[in-house]
């Protein structure tokens, strides 16, 4: 009887994980930066460092939106994750609030990739190898250069099964994330 209630009282303090994660599947290490609407608005921020094979939680707690956008660099092979949805980002580590007049801010202009959570209280992205866009259009660890390339079709597979593919959203390309409800 003491071991069950101390298995009750544990499954009662530690309530399951809601969190926004991503697993790196590939076989290199890669830089992640997130875009996401929350109370106070539009914020990116960025970079994640995932070794490969690994996963990495973004964001903690339950999710307060249904969209987020992701855009990632393979720091080992070049290549990257990305998509329509242009928001703010840089070199080096930053969080930036806002997606507007990203360049005249001093800031890159990245298009992320969306992910449709549909409204679950927890998420993980699975980056893979074969959705990756081969070769690189930013240089790797570079966010504002340009490489060879051009841009991909599916740059991540969200986590349910029969999900919609990223981009699939309808943006226009050049659209900007907040024309969602």
């Amino acid at each position: 009887m003491p071991g069950l209630a101390t298995l009750f009282l544990c499954l009662w303090i530690a309530p399951a994980a809601a969190d926004f994660r991503l697993c790196n599947n590939t076989s290199s290490r890669v830089g992640i930066a997130l875009g996401y609407k929350d109370a106070e608005g539009w914020t990116t921020e960025g970079w994640w460092n995932v070794s490969s094979r690994t996963c990495e939680t973004l964001l903690r707690g339950t999710l307060v939106a249904r969209y987020y956008y992701i855009y990632a660099l393979d720091y080992d092979r070049g290549g990257e994750w990305s998509g329509q949805a242009f928001m703010c980002s840089r070199d080096k580590e930053f969080t930036i609030k806002g997606t507007e007049n990203c360049l005249a801010r001093g800031f890159d202009r990245t298009g992320f990739f969306e992910v449709d959570t549909g409204e679950q209280r927890a998420w993980t992205v699975q980056l893979t190898e074969s959705n990756e866009q081969q070769p690189a259009q930013r240089l790797p660890g570079i966010p504002g250069t340009v490489g060879p390339g051009g841009p991909g079709n599916l740059p991540g597979m969200p986590n349910s099964p029969g999900g919609t593919a990223p981009g699939a959203s309808g943006l226009p390309p050049a659209a900007t994330p907040g024309t969602k409800p």
